[in-house]
């Protein structure tokens, strides 16, 4: 996913970073050079999902035969993913490195999707954005989504650079991504833009009924229609590309377990952190190596559960640097079965409702499409 806005950023003639800059992904993908770009980001959308359900997205189902496979990276989570896609780097470097996290400026777990309570979203994240080089490069930038995403934390974070532009419905960013692109053609000498799309019914609906309900169905289908409407009204010399930031699965309820009623997890544990597909748990001075044990124990072959210098050191997090190491879990349990692991002590009731989950490192919740519809 971090070669996603660099590689649109090199087919309109953005520059690499320097050589003492944060580098974007040595290996980009090579995409035809157009004068003007839109990249629709859809919550959710894993390339397993639209594989398994595509009769419901015959637009998107047409750009498979041309479409890439990538990877969202670890944890499949939007905060952590918006960092990646944001930033070109990954989540080690970037340090937006889960939904729910430790700040060890202030010793309590905040949410890096809300970002309520959380540290300057500048400071935490100070890397260069894909948007701010692309606007330095001379490429008007444009975002589109919900009016609250305007100067938020998460957007700061992770996405700053970019005018914004507001829309409810789905056809209203349609209507905005077009008006921002005939903005740039009004002039004598058109100038090149670069269009950000976000939409995130898909990851609602998946949520709230799980990704393999009818709701799901209907809802992929309206998103087809709207973004078939958009390719069809895009100006000339005008890519479309569509991606995703993760997955997901559904967990039945009766698969979860319960750290408030599982003495066992819980002993040594100071503060849970992460989602319930990627527990992190930041554990008691010297009580690693007992945690590790319990969570190994109790979970068996349904997650991976290492310490955090093994998460490190096989590339979970890519590589992590020293400010952004303390963030970071002791020990980090991500599910491969059909399983999830809340708190409800900590988790609001909406959290714990929700029957589609993602974060961890399975196939269905790792792998996203970069479909392309070429100028």
């Amino acid at each position: 996913m971090a070669a996603v806005l660099p590689s649109v950023a090199a087919s309109l003639g953005v520059p690499a970073p320097g050589a003492h800059e944060p580098r974007w992904p040595a290996q980009l993908v090579p995409l035809e050079p157009s004068r003007s770009a839109v990249v629709v980001l859809v919550d959710g959308l894993g390339a397993q999902l639209l594989a398994r359900r595509g009769g419901h997205a015959p637009f998107l189902r047409s750009l498979l035969t041309s479409s890439r496979t990538l990877t969202s990276g670890f944890p499949s989570t939007t905060a952590t993913s918006m960092g990646t896609f944001g930033t070109g780097l990954p989540p080690g470097a970037h340090g937006l490195v889960g939904y729910e996290v430790l700040d060890p400026g202030s010793g309590r777990v905040f949410n890096e999707l809300s970002w309520k309570d959380g540290p300057d979203p500048r400071a935490w994240q100070p890397a260069p954005t894909v948007f701010e080089r692309a606007e330095v490069a001379g490429v008007a930038v444009t975002m589109i989504g919900p009016g609250y995403f305007d100067g938020s934390g998460l957007t700061t974070a992770a996405l700053r650079g970019a005018r914004f532009r507001a829309g409810r419905q789905l056809a209203e960013r349609v209507d905005q991504t077009l008006a921002a692109l005939q903005a740039t053609e009004r002039a004598d000498q058109p100038s090149r833009a670069l269009v950000y799309l976000y939409w995130g019914e898909l990851d609602k609906v998946g949520h709230v009924h799980g990704c393999d309900s009818w709701q799901w169905g209907d809802e992929l289908e309206s998103l087809d229609r709207e973004l078939a409407g958009l390719a069809r009204r895009l100006p000339r010399e005008t890519s479309l590309y569509v991606t995703a930031d993760h997955g997901m699965v559904d967990v039945p309820f009766e698969h979860r377990l319960d750290v408030a009623h599982e003495p066992d997890l819980d002993a040594g544990v100071r503060l849970v952190g992460g989602e319930p597909r990627a527990v992190q748990l930041y554990c008691e001075t010297g009580a690693v190596a007992d945690v590790l044990a319990a969570w190994r124990a109790r979970l068996g072959d349904d997650a991976w559960v290492v310490p955090r210098e093994e998460a490190e050191s096989t590339g979970w997090f890519g590589a992590v640097s020293p400010t952004v190491r303390p963030r970071i879990g002791d020990v980090i349990a991500a599910m491969r079965g059909s399983v999830a692991v809340v708190d409800s002590r900590i988790h609001r009731p909406e959290v714990l409702s929700l029957l589609g989950v993602h974060g961890s490192l399975t196939a269905d919740e790792v792998q996203i499409p970069l479909l392309m519809h070429r100028a």
